[in-house]
């Protein structure tokens, strides 16, 4: 089965760390460019950040430059994102997409972790 599966999610206090993981499995991850997409209750899906396929290029939204840090190994098959310095308003549901560089492949979404930050 073709799938992405996110986790690292979780509960943590305003200042704090936490590093999701993208695992990719039935499929390499190394003709794909990875993103983090969050949303929260009632708010659009925000672009977090980005990464091209060889790892050579990374995007971040401005909300969390300086916090987040996107990386993968491709040997593994495995993208993470580490993010510090949690604030509350980086509380939402985490969904790693797949978007890939060779035209006629299909793109694939996680189905999501949540992260919660509250004192």
């Amino acid at each position: 089965q073709l799938q992405l599966v996110e986790s690292g999610g979780g509960l943590v206090q305003p200042g704090g760390s936490l590093r999701l993981s993208c695992a990719a499995s039935g499929f390499t991850l190394d003709y794909y460019a990875i993103g983090w997409i969050r949303q929260a209750p009632g708010k659009e899906r925000e672009g977090v950040a980005c990464i091209s396929a060889s790892g050579g290029s990374t995007k971040y939204a401005d909300s969390v430059k300086g916090r987040f840090t996107i990386s993968r190994d491709n040997a593994k098959n495995m993208v993470y994102l580490q993010m510090n310095s949690l604030k509350p308003e980086d509380t939402a549901v985490y969904y790693c997409n797949a978007r890939s560089i060779v035209v006629g492949r299909p793109d694939y979404w996680g189905q999501g972790t949540q992260v919660t930050v509250s004192s």
